[in-house]
């Protein structure tokens, strides 16, 4: 009973966050989705295009039920997951993700969380996993990168928020007297060495 209680919850969780990575591409032009936000090159199309890879592999090769989606060998990683070439259509993005959702979805449903895996690209002694590591570990890693998202999407325009229906209008008077508070609360904590 506890198992399944974990397991739902655990699932519910990565739905809502797959929805709000997807949700900070509302709205935005090719180029915004598109153009490299920090030094790094991170990008909010990359992420999702990022996110739906991890999880193809996760719920997929680690469970031996390799993702109907096409994916370079692990063994071959080169980080153009990162990002989206010029060839790749938002659309085409999006649908890899929501496809690998109904895959991993398929793949939660059907096995019990101590379902045995193998990761082959993580170190000794943890190669050999189950169902539950699997799905913290990919909701640990959703998590982290609608996070990303969050911040580049805030850079952006200033739209802020998981769902659309939590978003509030930017009141700019607020948000600029807010950033001040902190601002100055930052400066003074600094000692005077004048």
């Amino acid at each position: 009973m506890i198992d399944e209680f974990a397991k739902d919850n655990l699932h519910n969780r990565l739905r809502r966050d797959r929805e709000a990575l997807l949700w900070k591409l509302d709205g935005l032009s090719e180029y915004d989705a598109r153009r490299p936000l920090t030094v790094t090159g991170t990008n909010l199309l990359g992420l999702v295009k990022h996110v739906a890879a991890v999880e193809a592999r996760y719920f997929g090769e680690v469970f031996d039920r390799p993702s109907p989606e096409p994916l370079p060998r692990w063994q071959d990683y080169d980080g153009d997951d990162l990002w989206a070439a010029e060839d790749e259509t938002r659309d085409q993005i999006t649908g890899f993700y929501r496809r690998t959702w109904e895959h991993s979805d398929a793949t939660i449903k059907e096995l019990p969380l101590d379902a045995p895996g193998h990761v082959p690209w993580w170190s000794e002694p943890y190669p050999n996993t189950n169902l539950f590591a699997v799905m913290v570990h990919v909701l640990g890693e959703t998590i982290r990168h609608t996070g990303h998202a969050d911040i580049l999407r805030e850079s952006l325009d200033g739209r802020t928020g998981l769902r659309p229906e939590y978003e509030q209008r930017i009141d700019e008077e607020a948000r600029a007297s807010y950033y001040a508070k902190i601002e100055q609360a930052a400066r003074a904590a600094v000692p005077d060495k004048g």
